[in-house]
């Protein structure tokens, strides 16, 4: 257990401190400066200084699809990637809903949260793994003990990823609260995430699957029952019905 806590640690506290890096260069993002995107830099710095952050670095991602991420280990580090088409899309209301989700992932430290649930993954399968390598994959074989330890290297990483899915969807849903409360009410928000729904079914987005579970919606086509079970994010009905229920004070 103590090996496979330290090799877990080891890989995801690598993800932790290059993060960043990795999900904006897979994303193609390049820096934007605040005279290709002043729209962008003045809600960025409005809701920065509302929710007492440091303004995060922007980025831009070339391409048609709308969507946007946050990374960075702390408020500090963090950086926020938009897509092209996320600019020529959203209304004002819209893209300061979006700006207001991703600093709330800022806020939240989501990314530590992510990395301590993917260490805790990470371990459980290395933990199976040796089990059955070390267990009851050799002399226990013949006693029954194999199928417990092939079950066991089996179960117990789809156990750990749902885990991890079940904390993503849940920092999605408090991301979607937080940056409500923001901007002191959900419309701009609700009216977003509507428009990015029926946008990313429509528009492919050429994004590695680590990097698009970052993005404010997946940009992968909903599928069928099993890829629902494994998504990184909940469905969008379900997160704007909970911004719809919410009550936000101006």
């Amino acid at each position: 257990m103590t090996i496979a806590l330290v090799f877990a640690v080891l890989m995801n506290g690598t993800a932790y401190f290059f993060s960043d890096k990795i999900a904006l260069a897979s994303s193609g993002a390049v820096p934007i400066s605040r005279a290709e995107a002043p729209r962008l830099y003045a809600v960025m710095e409005r809701l920065a200084a509302k929710a007492n952050l440091p303004v995060p670095k922007l980025y831009l991602i070339p391409q048609a699809a709308p969507n946007a991420f946050a990374t960075g280990r702390n408020p500090s580090h963090a950086s926020v990637a938009v897509t092209q088409g996320l600019l020529e899309l959203m209304n004002d209301d819209e893209l300061e809903g979006v700006i207001a989700h991703e600093l709330s992932h800022v806020r939240n430290y989501d990314i530590l949260t992510s990395s301590i649930a993917a260490t805790i993954a990470g371990a459980i399968t290395w933990i199976a793994r040796m089990g059955f390598w070390f267990g009851g994959g050799g002399e226990n074989r013949e006693r029954g003990g194999g199928l417990t330890a092939l079950l066991m290297l089996i179960l117990a990483p789809i156990a750990a990823v749902l885990l991890q899915l079940g904390i993503s969807r849940q920092r999605e849903y408090q991301a979607d609260a937080s940056g409500a409360q923001m901007v002191g009410y959900p419309d701009g928000l609700i009216s977003a995430l509507e428009k990015l729904g029926a946008y990313n079914k429509r528009i492919p987005m050429d994004v590695p699957p680590t990097t698009s579970a970052l993005m404010i919606v997946q940009p992968l086509a909903a599928g069928e029952v099993f890829s629902s079970l494994f998504s990184t994010h909940p469905p969008l009905s379900e997160r704007i019905a909970a911004l719809r229920n919410m009550t936000v004070t101006r």
